[in-house]
């Protein structure tokens, strides 16, 4: 019976504990369902869609992906509003977002008679007030009218950097429109004249900065010629060819030179293009006069605006010349008019009256001979002091009462005609003007016959021998000696010619070195200059010596086999002297291997040696007594030679296999002694180019 009483007590136990497991279920399932049910319709409500709600007995797990973390912590804390913070398990996070992208930075700068204008969007940080402030003071009264907006944003790379070159640039650009963005300058502008704008676009690829991309617009319109000027001629030393030609446009120009072309004119033919042509007719009695000139085979014809001057020399048959002077007169367009003169069988000397003024390339200037009294000779020494520069004149003329009408008005066209000129001398003389020299303006003879026809008249007797140099040319900035060889150093600098070991052979790495040392010679084989080799000091002295030697060859060589023209490079060995690094370690050593560039002489040589222009004036007598050359060069041609070998014979030829080339002279190599001369140091500022 005990045991049977146990048993039911037990039973009892366990259903009892069965019945209350149930019921605690189900009870803690009415919370759970309730709860999730009451919060997941309060976040609906509340706009909260995204959250994913969960619950675990008394807990709720929220979790899913707010899209802002504002929005995250707004849905979290109305969770708490229902359920106890304690039970919530956040679980929820924050849509990833990219990062706002900073706006593009841009500023527009207009200039014009109006003053300037700033339009587009800059950061915050830059200092507007500072950049009106300046500008003013380029715009005077017109002011500056600030348009721009700003955004707090980081100041971009490249931005202060492009925003001082545009500051800098639109001062000296009364008419232009710059565009800055961050590391990138465009321009637009326009200028007076076609040499100013190649002053400006030289002066503006100068200025860039290595990191800055800029690009540029200039524009000029054409010039205007006055008076509108055409020389033709043809003479025993030079056969047919220009001293000046004007057209009003391209047609035209090419229509005159076709004419030219069409007497016997060779060579390179130019002709200004401008404007203030007095008819539309000026190429058709351009012409016309061009073939009169040929069909009489010797002579000129000089326009000046519509007036016309034919000139034949006594050698010209007189009928021949009255019947192609006729013809040209008859068909004429109606504007023109037509002076012909032929000159008279020559019967007496010509008349040694003359003044001379002479001026040389550092600008001072000589006047000599004759002037017609006191009065005069000071009128013309204050007039070339204003023209030529007041310190740079010295007078030494005398009075002549003798000479012909019209002796002043030459004298001063003379000094005119002199200006244009960088070295030179004009010379007067009864019978003309003769003008010889050397300009770096292109347009030279052009502008030297436009000046003297306007102020002695179109049948003056002008003589004109002016020489184009490239060099004294402001727009095309050649580089000097110096900073040819500065930028041969840098680029040596930058890319090292290495040798085989113990060799005079170029490492096959360091062939580029020789392509980039190519084009830093453009421009610069005018100068003569040293490839100077250097070794370390492993080794015997004496085969350093003629290792250097060699390797300095090479390099010319080199340098011949890339097009470069070698004339004037010298190859100089210096074996283990000068040495810029210490030779106990391996980097000195390899500092000491070295090629280095060193100029010889500051001036040009070679094709575009500068004539001795003044050489004649030197000579002349203290009454002015001219010495005629007789020389006319084409306007803007200069004088051209061939290219010489180097002094020292090696790397001017190349020899190709199959090619009978003469065998390359060997350059002695002397062992130096004690009384041997020492090259001079080497600059402390060689490595910084």
């Amino acid at each position: 019976m005990r045991s049977r009483a146990t048993l039911l007590t037990i039973a009892a136990f366990v259903l009892a504990l069965v019945v209350s497991a149930v019921i605690a279920g189900g009870a803690a399932t009415v919370v759970e369902k309730s709860t999730k049910q009451e919060v997941r319709v309060a976040m609906e409500a509340q706009g909260y869609g995204w959250m994913r709600i969960h619950t675990d007995g008394l807990q709720v797990l929220l979790s899913g992906t707010a899209p802002t973390e504002a929005e995250r912590f707004r849905a979290v804390s109305e969770v708490d509003k229902y359920v106890d913070s304690s039970r919530v398990v956040d679980n929820t996070d924050t849509q990833i977002t990219k990062p706002i992208t900073p706006p593009a930075f841009s500023l527009e700068m207009l200039r014009n008679e109006n003053g300037i204008s700033l339009i587009g969007l800059v950061p915050s940080s830059v200092d507007r007030d500072a950049i009106v402030e300046k500008l003013s003071k380029v715009a005077g009264e017109d002011g500056v009218t600030d348009m721009l907006e700003s955004a707090d944003y980081p100041v971009p790379g490249g931005w202060d950097e492009a925003m001082q070159f545009a500051m800098t640039t639109i001062e000296t650009l009364p008419r232009s429109k710059i565009s800055v963005t961050a590391g990138k300058v465009s321009v637009q502008a326009i200028t007076d004249s076609p040499s100013e704008k190649g002053r400006v676009e030289t002066s503006l690829a100068r200025r860039r900065p290595t990191d800055l991309k800029l690009s540029f617009d200039i524009s000029a319109p054409r010039p205007v010629i006055t008076p509108f000027t055409l020389r033709f001629l043809i003479d025993d030393e030079e056969g047919p060819h220009f001293d000046a030609c004007s057209a009003d446009n391209e047609r035209a120009r090419d229509r005159i030179l076709t004419a030219a072309r069409a007497t016997g004119a060779k060579g390179t033919l130019t002709c200004t293009i401008g404007m203030g042509t007095p008819s539309p007719d000026w190429s058709k009695a351009a012409q016309m006069a061009i073939k009169a000139v040929g069909d009489l085979g010797a002579g000129s014809v000089t326009f000046s605006d519509a007036d016309i001057a034919l000139d034949a020399p006594s050698t010209v048959d007189q009928q021949k010349f009255d019947d192609v002077v006729g013809e040209l007169e008859s068909n004429l367009p109606g504007v023109f008019s037509l002076k012909a003169k032929r000159e008279p069988a020559p019967d007496a000397k010509a008349a040694e009256a003359s003044f001379t003024a002479t001026r040389d390339g550092d600008g001072h200037v000589e006047l000599k001979g004759r002037v017609t009294d006191a009065r005069e000779r000071q009128t013309i020494e204050s007039y070339a002091r204003a023209k030529l520069g007041h310190d740079n004149v010295h007078g030494a003329t005398r009075v002549d009462k003798e000479l012909p009408a019209g002796w002043p008005v030459r004298t001063l066209a003379a000094l005119d005609a002199l200006s244009v000129l960088h070295d030179g001398k004009v010379t007067v003389t009864r019978d003309g003007i003769s003008v010889n020299g050397i300009s770096g303006d292109p347009q030279a003879s052009d502008t030297i016959s436009r000046i003297l026809t306007s102020q002695l008249g179109e049948d003056a007797q002008i003589d004109l021998s002016v020489k184009y140099d490239k060099r004294l040319d402001e727009q095309l900035a050649l580089p000097t000696g110096k900073e040819c060889v500065a930028r041969l150093n840098e680029t040596l600098q930058k890319k090292k010619v290495d040798f085989d070991p113990g060799s005079a052979q170029v490492a096959s790495e360091s062939l580029d070195a020789l392509d980039a040392l190519a084009k830093s010679m453009k421009n610069c084989t005018d100068f003569k200059m040293e490839v100077a080799g250097y070794t370390d000091n492993q080794g015997r002295e004496e085969m350093n010596l003629q290792l250097s030697q060699q390797r300095a060859q090479a390099v010319i060589r080199g340098l011949l086999d890339r097009g470069v023209l070698i004339g004037n490079l010298e190859a100089k060995g210096y074996g283990e002297a000068q040495p810029i690094a210490s030779n106990d370690t391996e980097a000195g050593r390899e500092k000491n291997r070295r090629i280095e560039f060193v100029l010889l002489d500051e001036a040009p040589v070679g094709d575009d040696a500068l004539p001795d222009a003044t050489a004649d004036a030197t000579g002349a007598a203290d009454d002015g007594e001219p010495h005629w050359n007789g020389a006319v060069t084409d306007d803007g041609a200069p004088a051209t030679e061939d290219g010489a070998q180097s002094e020292n014979g090696d790397g001017d030829t190349a020899a190709k296999p199959g090619e009978n080339t003469p065998q390359e002279e060997e350059i002695p190599v002397e062992t130096p002694g004690d009384q041997t001369p020492r090259p001079q140091s080497r600059p402390e500022d060689l490595s910084k180019g």
